[in-house]
């Protein structure tokens, strides 16, 4: 019988270190890859632990959640509610500053150097963000955001950020385009009408590509257009101009076909763009004409 030697290893094997912290011993491995890694560097799994390496590139290769219609997936409204903001923030400054008013609404000739058919496209867009004067300003501002915050919402959800962006800025141009064919030159506008008109009549095609009631939305499109024309001082062309675009443009957005439906949907977006501003230069020719 012979007495072991002391100084001979065991055969144990040193414990391996964290292959992202070299100093941190550790006998836990990814699942996925197998290399050593600390507490700090695994993230829990479906079945063990995965590394952060591992997580974040599974996380690349996924594609993100995408809604009905192609847009990517949100749960919050944020445009809606920047929209909203932007608009009150706006209000106040115009109460503070009255002049902006003249600044920014809609008037195809309103002397040399301004209007749109001086150049001034601006206005097109800047006249959406607000609302008129005086107690009729009020109210047309609770309004616009009382229908934004009842319909934008669930729109933008349905449609993604991009679309929706898309249809209420295009839904503005596109209101204060047929104001400019159809109005007094001379005569100037205010508000967001356009663009809400245009979110109605996105949502009357969004629920009817859905099979979705359409009764409640079709009643409130009708009542509001009945108004536009009955009550004097309200600009019913800007609110036929949004419904129109508003219509045409979520109809492109619902109505493609899954293939390339990204890339008809930016084309439709062109397109109406394009129209916009080719409308733009005729009336400009028929007033300079």
């Amino acid at each position: 019988m012979t007495a072991p030697d002391q100084d001979q290893n065991s055969g144990q094997q040193a414990p391996p270190v964290c292959f992202r912290h070299p100093g941190r011993e550790t006998w836990v491995s990814c699942v996925r890859c197998g290399r050593p890694a600390c507490p700090d560097c695994l993230r829990q799994a479906s079945v063990g632990q995965q590394c952060v390496e591992c997580v974040r590139g599974a996380s690349r290769g996924t594609r993100a959640a995408r809604t009905a219609f192609g847009g990517r997936l949100s749960a919050t409204a944020t445009v809606t509610w920047s929209i909203i903001g932007l608009n009150v923030l706006l209000y106040l400054i115009q109460l503070a500053y009255p002049p902006l008013a003249q600044d920014w609404w809609m008037v195809g000739y309103g002397g040399p150097n301004q209007g749109v058919l001086d150049g001034q496209w601006y206005r097109l867009i800047t006249a959406a963000f607000l609302p008129g004067a005086g107690s009729y300003g009020i109210m047309d501002i609770l309004f616009n955001m009382w229908a934004l915050f009842v319909v934008g919402p669930n729109l933008e959800r349905v449609l993604g950020k991009s679309r929706y962006i898309a249809l209420y800025l295009l839904s503005a141009v596109g209101g204060n385009v047929l104001y400019y064919f159809l109005a007094d030159p001379v005569q100037p506008a205010l508000g967001a009408s356009g663009a809400i008109f245009g979110l109605f009549a996105g949502l009357f095609i969004v629920a009817r590509r859905l099979r979705l009631n359409i009764g409640g939305i079709a009643t409130v499109i009708i009542v509001n257009l009945v108004f536009s024309f009955v009550i004097a001082r309200i600009a019913w062309q800007a609110h036929v101009g949004g419904l129109i675009v508003g219509a045409l443009l979520t109809a492109a957005y619902v109505y493609a076909p899954r293939k390339n439906r990204t890339a008809l949907h930016v084309a439709a977006t062109v397109v109406v763009f394009v129209l916009l501003a080719a409308a733009v230069v005729i009336r400009n020719g028929q007033l300079t004409g």
